[in-house]
Protein backbone atom coordinates (compact mmCIF):
# COMPACT_ATOMS: atom_id res chain seq x y z
CA UNK A 1 0.00 0.00 0.00
CA UNK A 2 2.75 2.07 1.06
CA UNK A 3 4.55 1.55 -2.22
CA UNK A 4 1.34 2.70 -4.29
CA UNK A 5 1.38 5.59 -2.78
CA UNK A 6 4.86 6.15 -3.28
CA UNK A 7 4.54 5.26 -6.80
CA UNK A 8 1.40 7.74 -7.20
CA UNK A 9 3.05 10.42 -5.32
CA UNK A 10 6.09 10.47 -7.86
CA UNK A 11 3.80 10.05 -10.79
CA UNK A 12 2.00 13.47 -9.78
CA UNK A 13 5.82 14.96 -9.09
CA UNK A 14 6.54 14.61 -12.28
CA UNK A 15 2.91 15.82 -13.85
CA UNK A 16 4.03 18.97 -12.10
CA UNK A 17 6.81 19.80 -13.71
CA UNK A 18 6.89 23.03 -15.54
CA UNK A 19 7.90 21.60 -18.55
CA UNK A 20 5.31 19.84 -19.07
CA UNK A 21 2.70 23.39 -19.33
CA UNK A 22 5.14 24.60 -22.85
CA UNK A 23 4.13 24.06 -25.88
CA UNK A 24 4.24 20.28 -27.79
CA UNK A 25 6.61 21.61 -30.30
CA UNK A 26 8.99 23.64 -27.50
CA UNK A 27 9.08 20.71 -25.78
CA UNK A 28 10.00 18.38 -28.78
CA UNK A 29 12.68 20.71 -29.00
CA UNK A 30 14.13 21.19 -25.99
CA UNK A 31 14.24 16.84 -25.84
CA UNK A 32 16.06 16.91 -29.56
CA UNK A 33 18.83 19.76 -28.35
CA UNK A 34 19.48 17.68 -25.09
CA UNK A 35 19.54 14.37 -27.18
CA UNK A 36 21.68 15.21 -29.82
CA UNK A 37 24.44 16.98 -26.85
CA UNK A 38 24.40 13.75 -25.30
CA UNK A 39 25.36 11.95 -28.51
CA UNK A 40 27.76 14.72 -29.13
CA UNK A 41 29.29 13.62 -25.74
CA UNK A 42 29.21 9.70 -26.28
CA UNK A 43 30.59 10.22 -29.72
CA UNK A 44 33.60 12.04 -28.65
CA UNK A 45 34.20 10.31 -25.40
CA UNK A 46 34.32 7.05 -27.52
CA UNK A 47 37.25 7.98 -29.72
CA UNK A 48 39.33 10.58 -26.71
CA UNK A 49 42.58 9.47 -25.30
CA UNK A 50 42.90 11.25 -21.53
CA UNK A 51 46.43 13.20 -21.94
CA UNK A 52 48.13 14.65 -18.43
CA UNK A 53 47.98 17.75 -20.39
CA UNK A 54 45.07 18.60 -21.65
CA UNK A 55 43.33 17.06 -18.65
CA UNK A 56 46.30 19.60 -16.62
CA UNK A 57 44.74 22.24 -19.02
CA UNK A 58 40.76 21.64 -18.61
CA UNK A 59 41.56 21.79 -14.79
CA UNK A 60 43.09 24.92 -14.85
CA UNK A 61 40.52 26.92 -17.53
CA UNK A 62 37.47 24.96 -15.27
CA UNK A 63 38.70 26.69 -12.17
CA UNK A 64 39.48 29.45 -13.68
CA UNK A 65 34.93 29.58 -14.60
CA UNK A 66 34.05 28.19 -11.26
CA UNK A 67 35.83 31.38 -9.99
CA UNK A 68 33.99 33.34 -12.24
CA UNK A 69 30.99 31.69 -11.44
CA UNK A 70 31.64 32.72 -7.49
CA UNK A 71 31.87 36.36 -8.77
CA UNK A 72 28.53 36.23 -9.97
CA UNK A 73 27.24 34.23 -6.80
CA UNK A 74 27.96 37.12 -4.80
CA UNK A 75 26.36 39.67 -7.20
CA UNK A 76 23.22 37.21 -7.38
CA UNK A 77 22.10 36.19 -10.94
CA UNK A 78 19.10 37.79 -12.50
CA UNK A 79 16.19 35.73 -13.10
CA UNK A 80 15.02 34.82 -16.64
CA UNK A 81 17.75 35.85 -19.17
CA UNK A 82 21.05 36.93 -17.90
CA UNK A 83 24.32 37.76 -19.59
CA UNK A 84 27.68 36.49 -18.80
CA UNK A 85 31.26 36.35 -19.78
CA UNK A 86 31.94 32.43 -19.19
CA UNK A 87 32.98 32.20 -23.00
CA UNK A 88 36.04 33.58 -21.86
CA UNK A 89 37.11 30.52 -20.21
CA UNK A 90 34.66 27.81 -22.06
CA UNK A 91 35.98 28.89 -25.81
CA UNK A 92 39.33 28.45 -25.32
CA UNK A 93 38.74 24.72 -23.99
CA UNK A 94 36.66 24.19 -27.52
CA UNK A 95 39.35 25.16 -29.63
CA UNK A 96 42.66 23.93 -27.37
CA UNK A 97 41.49 20.37 -26.28
CA UNK A 98 39.55 17.46 -28.08
CA UNK A 99 36.08 17.76 -28.88
CA UNK A 100 35.00 15.34 -25.46
CA UNK A 101 35.52 18.84 -23.44
CA UNK A 102 33.62 21.14 -24.81
CA UNK A 103 30.03 19.86 -24.05
CA UNK A 104 31.57 18.67 -20.72
CA UNK A 105 32.31 22.38 -19.37
CA UNK A 106 29.17 24.04 -19.42
CA UNK A 107 27.57 20.79 -18.36
CA UNK A 108 29.78 21.39 -14.61
CA UNK A 109 29.17 25.09 -14.78
CA UNK A 110 25.21 25.30 -15.61
CA UNK A 111 25.22 22.01 -12.42
CA UNK A 112 27.26 24.64 -9.92
CA UNK A 113 25.05 27.57 -11.15
CA UNK A 114 21.74 25.22 -9.84
CA UNK A 115 23.52 24.65 -6.73
CA UNK A 116 25.31 27.23 -5.70
CA UNK A 117 23.93 30.75 -6.93
CA UNK A 118 20.23 30.21 -7.45
CA UNK A 119 17.48 27.33 -8.51
CA UNK A 120 16.25 27.34 -11.44
CA UNK A 121 13.46 25.04 -13.06
CA UNK A 122 15.61 22.00 -14.06
CA UNK A 123 14.51 21.53 -17.32
CA UNK A 124 15.97 25.42 -18.45
CA UNK A 125 19.17 24.47 -16.95
CA UNK A 126 19.61 21.21 -18.83
CA UNK A 127 18.58 22.82 -22.13
CA UNK A 128 21.18 25.66 -21.24
CA UNK A 129 23.57 23.42 -20.82
CA UNK A 130 22.54 21.45 -24.03
CA UNK A 131 22.37 24.42 -26.48
CA UNK A 132 26.08 25.86 -24.96
CA UNK A 133 27.77 21.96 -25.53
CA UNK A 134 26.42 21.88 -28.98
CA UNK A 135 27.33 25.55 -29.88
CA UNK A 136 30.76 25.11 -28.25
CA UNK A 137 31.07 21.50 -30.45
CA UNK A 138 30.85 23.88 -33.59
CA UNK A 139 32.71 26.35 -32.28
CA UNK A 140 35.58 23.79 -32.04
CA UNK A 141 35.02 22.18 -35.43
CA UNK A 142 34.97 25.87 -37.31
CA UNK A 143 38.34 26.39 -35.51
CA UNK A 144 39.81 23.36 -36.79
CA UNK A 145 39.04 23.83 -40.19
CA UNK A 146 39.82 26.84 -40.77
CA UNK A 147 43.13 26.14 -39.03
CA UNK A 148 44.04 23.53 -41.00
CA UNK A 149 43.19 25.18 -44.29
CA UNK A 150 44.60 28.39 -43.79
CA UNK A 151 47.73 28.23 -41.28
CA UNK A 152 47.72 24.20 -41.19
CA UNK A 153 47.20 21.85 -38.73
CA UNK A 154 50.28 21.82 -36.54
CA UNK A 155 50.65 25.50 -36.84
CA UNK A 156 52.63 27.48 -33.99
CA UNK A 157 50.05 30.39 -32.51
CA UNK A 158 53.22 32.32 -31.78
CA UNK A 159 54.50 31.84 -35.44
CA UNK A 160 51.11 32.77 -36.84
CA UNK A 161 49.91 34.27 -34.85
CA UNK A 162 47.25 36.53 -36.75
CA UNK A 163 45.70 33.39 -38.92
CA UNK A 164 45.52 31.88 -35.50
CA UNK A 165 43.41 33.95 -33.77
CA UNK A 166 41.52 34.90 -36.70
CA UNK A 167 40.45 31.62 -36.67
CA UNK A 168 39.35 31.14 -33.05
CA UNK A 169 37.42 34.18 -33.66
CA UNK A 170 35.28 33.05 -36.31
CA UNK A 171 34.66 29.92 -34.02
CA UNK A 172 33.46 32.41 -31.25
CA UNK A 173 31.22 33.74 -33.67
CA UNK A 174 29.39 30.42 -34.78
CA UNK A 175 29.09 29.60 -30.78
CA UNK A 176 27.62 33.00 -30.50
CA UNK A 177 25.47 32.46 -32.87
CA UNK A 178 24.13 28.75 -32.54
CA UNK A 179 23.61 29.43 -29.05
CA UNK A 180 21.57 32.24 -29.93
CA UNK A 181 19.40 30.51 -31.90
CA UNK A 182 18.90 27.77 -30.19
CA UNK A 183 17.96 29.55 -26.93
CA UNK A 184 16.32 32.53 -28.23
CA UNK A 185 13.97 29.65 -30.31
CA UNK A 186 13.04 28.56 -26.71
CA UNK A 187 12.59 31.49 -25.25
CA UNK A 188 10.48 33.44 -27.72
CA UNK A 189 8.34 30.09 -27.88
CA UNK A 190 7.83 30.18 -23.94
CA UNK A 191 7.33 33.68 -23.45
CA UNK A 192 6.25 35.50 -26.63
CA UNK A 193 6.41 38.88 -25.03
CA UNK A 194 10.51 38.82 -25.09
CA UNK A 195 11.71 41.50 -27.43
CA UNK A 196 14.82 39.96 -29.27
CA UNK A 197 16.35 43.47 -30.29
CA UNK A 198 16.71 44.42 -26.87
CA UNK A 199 18.06 40.52 -25.38
CA UNK A 200 20.78 40.47 -28.33
CA UNK A 201 20.85 43.22 -30.97
CA UNK A 202 20.79 46.45 -28.58
CA UNK A 203 23.80 48.35 -28.31
CA UNK A 204 24.86 46.99 -24.53
CA UNK A 205 24.20 43.35 -25.49
CA UNK A 206 26.07 43.42 -28.53
CA UNK A 207 29.32 45.25 -26.87
CA UNK A 208 29.53 42.71 -24.27
CA UNK A 209 29.71 40.20 -26.98
CA UNK A 210 32.17 41.55 -28.75
CA UNK A 211 34.24 42.26 -25.69
CA UNK A 212 33.88 38.35 -24.30
CA UNK A 213 34.94 37.53 -27.46
CA UNK A 214 37.97 39.61 -27.74
CA UNK A 215 38.99 38.23 -24.21
CA UNK A 216 38.31 34.61 -25.21
CA UNK A 217 40.43 35.29 -28.05
CA UNK A 218 43.34 36.36 -25.99
CA UNK A 219 42.90 34.40 -23.07
CA UNK A 220 43.05 31.17 -26.07
CA UNK A 221 46.27 32.66 -27.08
CA UNK A 222 47.99 33.00 -24.20
CA UNK A 223 46.93 29.69 -22.91
CA UNK A 224 48.57 27.89 -26.61
CA UNK A 225 51.92 29.74 -25.66
CA UNK A 226 51.65 28.73 -21.98
CA UNK A 227 49.20 28.10 -18.93
CA UNK A 228 50.93 30.23 -17.24
CA UNK A 229 48.98 33.12 -18.67
CA UNK A 230 45.90 32.51 -16.87
CA UNK A 231 47.48 33.46 -14.14
CA UNK A 232 47.86 36.83 -15.60
CA UNK A 233 44.39 36.70 -17.57
CA UNK A 234 41.92 35.85 -14.28
CA UNK A 235 42.27 39.55 -12.83
CA UNK A 236 41.98 41.10 -16.24
CA UNK A 237 39.16 39.36 -17.24
CA UNK A 238 36.90 39.76 -14.16
CA UNK A 239 36.67 43.38 -14.68
CA UNK A 240 34.63 43.23 -17.37
CA UNK A 241 31.75 40.63 -15.22
CA UNK A 242 31.58 43.29 -12.91
CA UNK A 243 31.07 46.27 -15.51
CA UNK A 244 27.89 43.75 -16.73
CA UNK A 245 26.82 43.59 -13.41
CA UNK A 246 26.80 47.22 -12.47
CA UNK A 247 24.89 47.73 -16.20
CA UNK A 248 22.13 44.95 -14.91
CA UNK A 249 21.62 47.05 -11.99
CA UNK A 250 21.17 50.38 -13.86
CA UNK A 251 18.68 48.21 -15.78
CA UNK A 252 16.85 46.69 -12.79
CA UNK A 253 16.61 50.51 -11.29
CA UNK A 254 14.96 51.77 -14.54
CA UNK A 255 12.05 48.80 -14.21
CA UNK A 256 9.11 47.66 -12.19
CA UNK A 257 9.96 44.29 -10.55
CA UNK A 258 6.73 42.64 -10.58
CA UNK A 259 5.58 43.11 -14.16
CA UNK A 260 8.84 43.91 -15.87
CA UNK A 261 7.77 47.11 -17.69
CA UNK A 262 9.33 50.48 -17.30
CA UNK A 263 8.57 52.00 -13.38
CA UNK A 264 6.57 55.06 -13.22
CA UNK A 265 9.25 57.52 -13.05
CA UNK A 266 11.29 56.31 -15.94
CA UNK A 267 8.40 56.13 -17.33
CA UNK A 268 7.80 59.60 -16.95
CA UNK A 269 10.38 61.13 -18.22
CA UNK A 270 10.83 59.34 -21.39
CA UNK A 271 6.83 60.20 -22.08
CA UNK A 272 7.77 63.26 -21.88
CA UNK A 273 10.79 63.48 -23.86
CA UNK A 274 8.22 62.58 -26.24
CA UNK A 275 5.95 64.74 -25.74
CA UNK A 276 8.10 67.57 -26.62
CA UNK A 277 9.43 65.72 -29.37
CA UNK A 278 5.66 65.46 -30.87
CA UNK A 279 4.60 69.39 -30.13
CA UNK A 280 8.17 70.42 -31.67
CA UNK A 281 7.89 67.93 -34.79
CA UNK A 282 4.20 68.53 -35.02
CA UNK A 283 3.44 64.92 -34.92
CA UNK A 284 0.48 63.06 -33.33
CA UNK A 285 0.30 61.21 -29.93
CA UNK A 286 -2.03 59.49 -27.91
CA UNK A 287 -1.66 58.56 -24.01
CA UNK A 288 -3.84 55.61 -22.69
CA UNK A 289 -4.08 54.88 -18.95
CA UNK A 290 -5.17 50.85 -18.25
CA UNK A 291 -6.78 49.97 -14.38
CA UNK A 292 -7.53 46.52 -13.64
CA UNK A 293 -11.19 46.47 -12.70
CA UNK A 294 -11.86 44.92 -9.04
CA UNK A 295 -8.83 44.30 -8.49
CA UNK A 296 -9.27 44.54 -4.72
CA UNK A 297 -11.83 41.86 -5.03
CA UNK A 298 -9.18 39.65 -6.66
CA UNK A 299 -6.71 40.11 -4.10
CA UNK A 300 -9.66 39.64 -1.25
CA UNK A 301 -10.44 36.44 -2.80
CA UNK A 302 -7.70 34.98 -3.81
CA UNK A 303 -4.84 36.64 -1.59
CA UNK A 304 -2.36 39.24 -2.74
CA UNK A 305 0.08 36.45 -3.83
CA UNK A 306 -2.26 35.74 -7.15
CA UNK A 307 -2.90 39.14 -7.32
CA UNK A 308 0.53 40.35 -7.90
CA UNK A 309 0.90 36.76 -10.55
CA UNK A 310 -1.61 39.11 -12.56
CA UNK A 311 0.22 41.92 -13.02
CA UNK A 312 3.11 39.74 -13.87
CA UNK A 313 0.67 38.32 -16.43
CA UNK A 314 -0.34 42.18 -17.84
CA UNK A 315 3.28 43.26 -17.94
CA UNK A 316 4.38 40.04 -20.03
CA UNK A 317 0.83 40.72 -22.24
CA UNK A 318 1.60 44.12 -23.20
CA UNK A 319 4.88 44.21 -25.55
CA UNK A 320 3.13 41.28 -27.53
CA UNK A 321 0.13 43.87 -28.01
CA UNK A 322 2.09 47.21 -28.52
CA UNK A 323 4.72 48.36 -31.14
CA UNK A 324 8.50 48.21 -30.19
CA UNK A 325 8.72 51.87 -30.29
CA UNK A 326 5.59 52.24 -28.02
CA UNK A 327 6.42 52.62 -23.99
CA UNK A 328 4.51 50.82 -21.48
CA UNK A 329 5.08 51.38 -17.56
CA UNK A 330 3.44 50.62 -14.25
CA UNK A 331 2.18 53.43 -12.44
CA UNK A 332 1.61 51.85 -9.26
CA UNK A 333 -1.22 49.40 -8.04
CA UNK A 334 -2.90 48.08 -10.39
CA UNK A 335 -2.86 51.39 -12.90
CA UNK A 336 -0.70 50.62 -16.11
CA UNK A 337 0.19 53.63 -18.46
CA UNK A 338 1.13 53.49 -22.48
CA UNK A 339 2.63 56.10 -24.72
CA UNK A 340 1.97 55.98 -28.48
CA UNK A 341 4.24 58.03 -30.31
CA UNK A 342 3.27 59.06 -34.23
CA UNK A 343 -0.61 57.87 -33.41
CA UNK A 344 -3.48 59.58 -34.11
CA UNK A 345 -6.70 59.61 -32.28
CA UNK A 346 -8.63 57.25 -34.11
CA UNK A 347 -6.18 54.79 -34.04
CA UNK A 348 -5.14 55.07 -30.63
CA UNK A 349 -8.53 54.09 -29.69
CA UNK A 350 -8.11 51.12 -31.95
CA UNK A 351 -5.10 50.14 -29.78
CA UNK A 352 -6.54 50.59 -26.49
CA UNK A 353 -9.52 48.65 -27.48
CA UNK A 354 -7.04 45.93 -28.73
CA UNK A 355 -5.13 45.66 -25.73
CA UNK A 356 -8.35 45.73 -23.72
CA UNK A 357 -9.92 42.39 -25.40
CA UNK A 358 -6.30 40.74 -25.47
CA UNK A 359 -6.42 41.75 -21.10
CA UNK A 360 -9.62 40.17 -21.07
CA UNK A 361 -8.23 37.11 -22.75
CA UNK A 362 -5.60 36.22 -20.89
CA UNK A 363 -6.79 33.29 -18.32
CA UNK A 364 -3.90 32.90 -14.66
CA UNK A 365 -4.40 30.07 -12.44
CA UNK A 366 -4.79 30.03 -9.18
CA UNK A 367 -2.61 27.60 -6.98
CA UNK A 368 -5.84 25.82 -6.49
CA UNK A 369 -5.51 25.32 -11.02
CA UNK A 370 -9.30 27.50 -10.79
CA UNK A 371 -9.00 29.69 -13.94
CA UNK A 372 -9.47 33.41 -13.47
CA UNK A 373 -9.82 35.89 -15.50
CA UNK A 374 -9.62 40.36 -15.02
CA UNK A 375 -10.59 43.09 -17.36
CA UNK A 376 -9.15 46.56 -17.62
CA UNK A 377 -11.04 49.83 -17.80
CA UNK A 378 -9.00 52.21 -20.29
CA UNK A 379 -8.96 56.19 -20.67
CA UNK A 380 -7.28 57.76 -23.66
CA UNK A 381 -5.76 60.67 -24.70
CA UNK A 382 -4.77 62.04 -28.12
CA UNK A 383 -2.26 64.99 -29.12
CA UNK A 384 -3.21 66.29 -32.67
CA UNK A 385 -0.49 67.35 -34.67
CA UNK A 386 0.27 70.72 -34.31
CA UNK A 387 -1.36 70.89 -30.26
CA UNK A 388 0.83 72.35 -27.64
CA UNK A 389 0.25 70.07 -24.88
CA UNK A 390 2.54 68.96 -22.12
CA UNK A 391 2.63 64.75 -20.69
CA UNK A 392 1.11 66.14 -17.46
CA UNK A 393 -2.45 67.85 -19.11
CA UNK A 394 -2.65 64.39 -21.42
CA UNK A 395 -2.22 62.27 -18.32
CA UNK A 396 -5.16 64.29 -16.57
CA UNK A 397 -7.17 64.02 -19.68
CA UNK A 398 -6.36 60.11 -20.28
CA UNK A 399 -7.36 60.00 -16.70
CA UNK A 400 -10.64 61.74 -16.73
CA UNK A 401 -11.56 59.36 -19.48
CA UNK A 402 -11.13 56.44 -17.21
CA UNK A 403 -12.69 58.03 -14.46
CA UNK A 404 -15.92 57.67 -16.81
CA UNK A 405 -14.87 54.15 -18.39
CA UNK A 406 -15.20 53.21 -14.86
CA UNK A 407 -18.46 54.85 -13.58
CA UNK A 408 -20.41 53.92 -16.94
CA UNK A 409 -19.71 50.34 -16.08
CA UNK A 410 -15.99 49.11 -16.40
CA UNK A 411 -14.54 46.93 -19.52
CA UNK A 412 -14.70 49.81 -21.91
CA UNK A 413 -12.33 51.91 -23.43
CA UNK A 414 -13.36 55.60 -23.23
CA UNK A 415 -11.50 58.91 -24.74
CA UNK A 416 -12.00 62.64 -24.08
CA UNK A 417 -13.68 64.92 -26.87
CA UNK A 418 -12.89 68.78 -26.87
CA UNK A 419 -15.59 69.90 -29.03
CA UNK A 420 -18.30 68.71 -26.67
CA UNK A 421 -17.07 69.70 -23.46
CA UNK A 422 -15.92 66.97 -21.42
CA UNK A 423 -17.92 63.95 -23.17
CA UNK A 424 -16.13 60.95 -23.98
CA UNK A 425 -16.37 58.39 -26.91
CA UNK A 426 -17.03 54.50 -25.80
CA UNK A 427 -17.13 51.45 -27.87
CA UNK A 428 -15.96 53.13 -31.27
CA UNK A 429 -13.36 54.79 -32.46
CA UNK A 430 -13.23 58.80 -31.92
CA UNK A 431 -14.82 61.13 -35.16
CA UNK A 432 -11.97 62.85 -36.53
CA UNK A 433 -13.57 66.47 -34.73
CA UNK A 434 -13.01 64.61 -31.09
CA UNK A 435 -9.28 64.46 -30.83
CA UNK A 436 -8.14 66.42 -27.65
CA UNK A 437 -6.67 69.17 -28.36
CA UNK A 438 -7.91 71.81 -26.11
CA UNK A 439 -9.83 72.42 -23.36
CA UNK A 440 -10.01 71.47 -19.83
CA UNK A 441 -10.46 68.63 -17.32
CA UNK A 442 -13.52 69.19 -15.29
CA UNK A 443 -13.30 70.07 -11.68
CA UNK A 444 -12.92 66.80 -9.87
CA UNK A 445 -11.31 64.70 -12.24
CA UNK A 446 -9.00 62.96 -10.27
CA UNK A 447 -5.14 62.29 -10.74
CA UNK A 448 -3.72 58.66 -11.75
CA UNK A 449 -4.30 56.31 -8.87
CA UNK A 450 -6.29 58.42 -6.75
CA UNK A 451 -9.95 57.54 -6.68
CA UNK A 452 -12.18 56.29 -3.43
CA UNK A 453 -12.63 53.06 -3.56
CA UNK A 454 -16.57 51.80 -3.86
CA UNK A 455 -17.84 48.91 -1.31
CA UNK A 456 -17.50 45.86 -2.23
CA UNK A 457 -19.85 42.63 -3.07
CA UNK A 458 -19.44 39.37 -2.01
CA UNK A 459 -19.57 36.30 -4.50
CA UNK A 460 -23.47 35.58 -5.11
CA UNK A 461 -24.25 39.27 -2.64
CA UNK A 462 -26.35 41.90 -4.44
CA UNK A 463 -25.20 45.29 -5.56
CA UNK A 464 -25.02 48.23 -2.88
CA UNK A 465 -27.58 50.98 -3.18
CA UNK A 466 -27.14 52.63 -6.59
CA UNK A 467 -24.86 50.35 -7.97
CA UNK A 468 -25.95 47.75 -9.98
CA UNK A 469 -24.03 44.54 -10.34
CA UNK A 470 -23.77 43.91 -14.00
CA UNK A 471 -21.88 47.14 -14.29
CA UNK A 472 -18.54 44.70 -13.61
CA UNK A 473 -17.66 41.45 -12.88
CA UNK A 474 -14.61 38.79 -12.29
CA UNK A 475 -15.10 35.69 -14.06
CA UNK A 476 -13.94 32.64 -12.11
CA UNK A 477 -14.16 29.27 -13.59
CA UNK A 478 -18.47 29.14 -12.95
CA UNK A 479 -17.82 32.18 -10.33
CA UNK A 480 -18.57 35.37 -10.84
CA UNK A 481 -17.98 38.22 -8.65
CA UNK A 482 -18.60 41.53 -8.66
CA UNK A 483 -17.96 44.32 -7.04
CA UNK A 484 -18.25 48.40 -7.36
CA UNK A 485 -14.15 48.64 -6.59
CA UNK A 486 -11.68 49.27 -8.70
Amino acid sequence: MDATRHAAGRILAVRAWPVWKLPWWLIAFIVAVVAADAAALGLGASGVRLRAHDLTLFGLLLACDVAGLEVIRRAGEKAGMAKDMHAVWELPVAVLLPPVYAPVTPIVRVALTQWRVRRGPVHRRVFSAAALGLSYLAAGLVFRWLAGAVIGTTADPVRHGFGWMAAMAAGGVVQRTVNSALVMTAVKGSDPAVRLRDVQFAREPLYNDVTELCLAVLVGFGVASSPVALVFAFPFATLPLRALRHAQLLSDSRTDAKTGLLNARTWEHEAAAEVARAVRTRVPLAVAVLDIDWFKTVNDTYGHLFGDEVLREIGRCLPTVLREYDLAGRFGGEEFVLLLPHTRAVDAFRVAERVREHIGSLSVETAGGEAVRVTVSVGVAALDAGSRRELSELLAAADAALYRAKRDGRNQVQMISTTRGLSATGGRPPDAGEIFAGGGVPAGARSPAHVAPHPAIPAGGKAASGSPAHQGTLSAGHTSLAGKVR
